[in-house]
């Protein structure tokens, strides 16, 4: 191997995992719940290069890593590049009730971002934005009446 291409070198577990992430790429993985897909599994896929690749493939802008709040292990994201938004950007909602995440990119948003910056002189990150709620499942099921 060349001096300087040391860790270049995909291996057939990177791309299982890649894979495995790209099968549902609206999803939100942690690092754990990636790991427990391939406990045990005829794969056998250590933790340690669950993490490692995980962390390359953000290097490389294939997955985008978040956190919902100081308290919440990291999320992984797949970078779809026809589906998914700008790089940059990425607004989530969150139900407070089931734990959901689902990923928002609309217009109105952005517009909402602009305004931020403009009348108050005030930058969100798209990255770490999360709108909480509760989702339309949840609020049928808790009978919530959501005002």
């Amino acid at each position: 191997m060349a001096a300087g291409s040391r860790g270049k070198y995909k291996t057939k577990h990177y791309y299982t995992i890649l894979d495995y992430i790209k099968s549902k790429p609206t999803k939100h993985y942690t690092a754990a719940e990636i790991d427990a897909a391939f406990s045990g599994k005829d794969k056998n896929i250590g933790t340690a290069t669950v993490y490692r690749n995980l962390e390359r493939m953000v290097e490389e802008g294939i997955l985008t890593k978040y956190y919902i709040d100081k308290d919440s292990a990291a999320y992984y994201q797949y970078l779809d590049p026809e589906s998914h938004a700008p790089k940059g950007t990425c607004y989530h909602l969150r139900c407070e009730v089931c734990g959901k995440l689902v990923h928002l990119h609309c217009k109105e948003v952005d517009e909402f971002k602009d305004h931020m910056l403009r009348e108050h002189s005030f930058h969100l990150d798209p990255m770490r934005t999360v709108f909480y709620g509760i989702c339309d499942e949840c609020a049928g099921i808790k009978k919530i009446q959501i005002v």
